[in-house]
C-alpha cells in the first residue's frame, strides 16, 4: 500500500474476524485469529471483549488501549466482493 488509509467502520464477528470500511470505499475481511496468541490481542480471545472493536482515529481499538495498525488491516485483509 502506498498510501496510510483511515478505517471508517468495523464490524467484529463471533469468529474473531474483522469486517472493514476504508476511507477509499473498499470493504475487507481481516483475520485476528494469528494474532490472538500475541500481546496485547491475547485479551482479545474473550469474545465478549472482542465483538467490542471500535473505529478511533482511523484505525480498529478495543478496551484497555488496544488497537491495530491501519496499514495491517489493509494490507493483511481481502477484498469483499460486491
Amino acid at each position: 500500500m502506498d498510501q496510510l488509509l483511515d478505517v471508517i467502520a468495523v464490524q467484529a464477528t463471533s469468529d474473531y474476524q474483522l469486517e472493514l470500511e476504508f476511507e477509499n470505499g473498499e470493504s475487507r475481511l481481516f483475520d485476528m485469529k494469528p494474532y490472538l496468541n500475541k500481546k496485547p490481542f491475547m485479551q482479545l480471545k474473550v469474545p465478549s471483549l472482542f465483538t467490542r472493536a471500535a473505529v478511533d482515529y482511523g484505525t480498529v481499538t478495543w478496551p484497555g488501549n488496544i488497537d491495530i495498525a491501519p496499514e495491517t488491516l489493509y494490507d493483511h485483509s481481502t477484498l469483499i466482493k460486491k
